[in-house]
């Protein structure tokens, strides 16, 4: 996949740069108690030039027709390249370790710990938190990853008395972030570029 990092963007979260940018599209949500159910989402990963990207998710059911239905989610937070592994974490060589908090307007707060590198982005819980009326959920893990320039990606919860196993996943695409040049080799590069 072709980028351009931002010139204003942390070097220290340049191992993120990839995912810069607006993606929108489509996926499915499916877990028991929950009945499966088809949605529209918008993931934006942002930056004000701080070690961190700043993110918003909305993810929307669509009705029966395709139709635009109601606010299944909204959750915002900050990821940033952490200096260092948690302890009993290892990294491979081409990884870099990564920290994520995220809060849900359903009244739940989350903080992960994982790893980035390659165009793969794996997050597993470190705490969950929830309001007195937020959701009861005891863990989760995501994964994004980039295929084929689109990104890609998978929730799996552990929450309403139920062990761990798959909640959402969603087909994305990159609908707006840092233009292209023509001669994109002489300043973006891949993603693999952004892990050296």
């Amino acid at each position: 996949m072709t980028f351009v990092i931002p010139s204003d963007l942390a070097p220290e979260v340049y191992p993120l740069a990839w995912v810069v940018g607006t993606w929108e599209g489509h996926g499915v949500v499916d877990y028991p108690g929950i009945e499966a159910a088809d949605f529209r989402q918008r993931i934006v990963f942002d930056h004000d030039g701080g070690p961190y990207l700043i993110y918003t998710s909305t993810i929307t059911l669509m009705g029966p027709d395709g139709e635009e239905g109601q606010v299944w989610s909204q959750e915002s937070g900050y990821w940033r390249v952490a200096p260092s592994a948690p302890e009993g974490v290892e990294l491979k060589d081409f990884q870099h370790p990564l920290e994520v908090v995220m809060a849900d307007a359903s009244g739940l707060l989350t903080a992960y710990f994982g790893a980035v590198g390659n165009g793969r982005i794996d997050l597993a819980t470190r705490f969950a938190a929830a309001t007195e009326s937020g959701p009861d959920v005891r863990g989760a893990t995501r994964m994004y990853g980039n295929v084929a320039g689109e990104l890609m990606w998978a929730w799996d919860l552990a929450a309403f008395g139920q062990e761990l196993q798959s909640y959402a996943s969603a087909r994305l695409t990159r609908v707006d972030g840092p233009a292209v040049p023509e001669d994109a080799d002489a300043v973006g590069g891949s993603d693999d570029d952004a892990e050296s």
